[in-house]
């Protein structure tokens, strides 16, 4: 008996996707971290091209001017010596943008380094790193950091290199309780019993799962560290002139408010909110990208 023949249909597969691909489309869908990338994105092209798009020359003034409110002429006004203050915002916006982002990058990879060397290595290499972080996590940090930037100056290198000396600690001991958790685990092992080296394991297996914990704290240590310069500038002990930030900007008009020059207080003020909600925005979209149990 003849058996009929039967036409075969290909079945289309779904094209399987890299663990990046999944995550980096679950950060575009994050709305809030899509909303903080765009205004960051925005806030750091016209900081940092300011040159080209200020509207105005830095500290171009006109004392015959002097103080006046918004206007078509001066969007967000003029200060006390005539110079626009849109440009002003956004040649100081350059140095609380590149303090923020330094200390970001230089705390999280010296903390990470030093928290993973402690978990992994254990013994007594882990007490010594975990009671250096517990002594700069018990001292004052602004008053440490005052009494540092007061004794080697408050140029935006020596405040970089001494908020991240401060700011190391807390990923330290995030990245030390990761690296403990995945030392237990079989890929480890099974790398160990091939013959990786220590260095080899941290580097290849063990770095790319803090991924996550390395992308949120960035984050985090940006804001923290915008903050903080503000404040220490708003103290006395920031950046100081001729040199311009957010937080200087801050600390000139703080007794202006109540006048008609409050805006001089105002603007710099929404700058740094709006900068450091962004900055969080986009921390909340990176922890739910990494993490697996988000939904949304």
């Amino acid at each position: 008996m003849i058996r009929p023949r039967t036409t075969l249909i290909p079945v289309p597969q779904e094209t399987s996707r890299s663990q990046w691909a999944i995550m980096r489309r679950r950060f575009l869908r994050h709305r809030l971290a899509m909303a903080g990338l765009i205004v960051l994105g925005v806030l750091a092209l016209a900081c940092y091209g300011a040159p080209w798009f200020s509207p105005f020359g830095q500290n171009q003034q006109d004392l015959l001017l002097g103080a006046t409110g918004p206007s078509a002429a001066h969007w967000l006004g003029t200060d006390q010596l005539g110079r626009d203050f849109l440009t002003e915002l956004l040649f100081a916006g350059r140095i609380s943008l590149s303090i923020g982002l330094g200390v970001g990058v230089l705390s999280t990879s010296l903390g990470v380094a030093l928290g993973s060397v402690a978990g992994y290595a254990g013994g007594w290499v882990d007490e010594v790193i975990m009671r250096l972080v517990d002594l700069f996590l018990i001292v004052p940090a602004i008053a440490v950091l005052a009494l540092v930037l007061h004794g080697f100056g408050s140029s935006p290198v020596t405040i970089v290199l001494v908020l991240s000396a401060i700011a190391w600690t807390l990923i330290a001991r995030v990245a030390r309780s990761q690296v403990l958790s995945l030392r237990e685990k079989e890929f480890v092992d099974a790398a160990i019993v091939v013959g990786a080296s220590p260095a080899r394991i941290l580097l290849r297996h063990m770095l790319p799962n803090l991924a996550g914990v390395i992308s949120v704290n960035v984050s985090l240590a940006v804001a923290a560290a915008i903050i903080t310069e503000s404040t220490l500038s708003f103290l006395g002990f920031g950046v100081q002139p001729p040199d311009s930030s957010w937080g200087n900007m801050l600390s000139q008009a703080a007794g202006l408010l109540g006048t008609e020059q409050v805006y001089l207080l105002i603007f710099p003020g929404a700058f740094i909110l709006v900068t450091v909600l962004a900055v969080n925005f986009i921390g909340d979209g990176l922890r739910d990208t990494f993490d697996p149990q988000a939904k949304h």
